[in-house]
């Protein structure tokens, strides 16, 4: 049966609540099939229970670069202040995870096609970590993205959604359900439709997050609830 709307939900980055009210949203918007695009934990309270919802939910999909430092650490060449201070969210997550939840991370495939339709990567093909931006110039975009070999091609990663036609190509980014950068707190994903890439975005609680960060004995809550506030990147400095 062909998947005519697929759904593409990325970065849940464990924020349950925003998961809920995209789950909520998705069953209005009825896709045929919903994908995952990786970054399912660190960053907010619950990433065992996000972890655990998308199992349930059987959703398929890509690991993400933040799903692989819970297994195997920080790569290395990461300013030393900041890799401290994210190496003890990196921890706490493990910890909630546990092992069997961490090893389920480690087993998603770093692409997902739809035949030559809808092609998911997290970052760019190959590679979980290089941050494509909005801004990119078409030729990078067609040089990243173009040998997917896809007539849509969606990236994660940055929590900036946005859709660019670069002659027959369309390249998106999912934005993030569980912590947008582009100033908008929504939740944010994508409907694929017929070719046609549709950027949604869902309000959640924010403040019922934000107690929750603070009542998790998570590092740094303060600092992850401004950020969900404003839709910005943490300010770590």
């Amino acid at each position: 049966m062909a998947n005519d709307r697929i759904a593409i939900v990325s970065d849940i980055h464990g924020n349950l609540v925003a998961l809920e009210a995209v789950i909520e949203d998705l069953e209005r918007a009825a896709p045929d099939l919903v994908v995952q695009g990786g970054d399912l934990v660190i960053g907010g309270p619950r990433p065992a229970e996000c972890v655990d919802r998308v199992r349930e939910l059987g959703w398929p999909g890509v690991i993400g670069n933040i799903d692989t430092v819970v297994s195997d650490g920080l790569p290395p060449g990461m300013n030393p202040a900041f890799a401290a201070r994210f190496e003890r969210h990196v921890a706490w997550n493990a910890d909630q995870l546990g092992a069997e939840r961490v090893a389920w991370l480690q087993t998603a495939p770093m692409e997902w096609r739809d035949d030559d339709r809808v092609a998911l990567v997290h970052a760019v093909p190959g590679n979980l970590w290089p941050a494509v931006l909005p801004t990119a110039e078409d030729a990078e975009l067609r040089s990243m993205f173009g040998p997917l070999g896809a007539r849509v091609a969606v990236f994660c990663h940055i929590h900036v959604p946005f859709v660019r036609q670069v002659g027959d190509l369309t390249v998106a980014n999912s934005g993030s359900a569980g912590g947008p950068y582009d100033g908008d707190p929504r939740a944010s994903y994508l409907l694929v439709e017929d070719g046609a890439v549709t950027i949604r975005r869902v309000a959640y609680d924010v403040e019922r997050v934000a107690a929750d960060l603070s009542a998790s004995g998570m590092p740094d809550p303060d600092i992850m609830a401004a950020a969900l506030r404003a839709g910005n990147p943490p300010a770590w400095s």
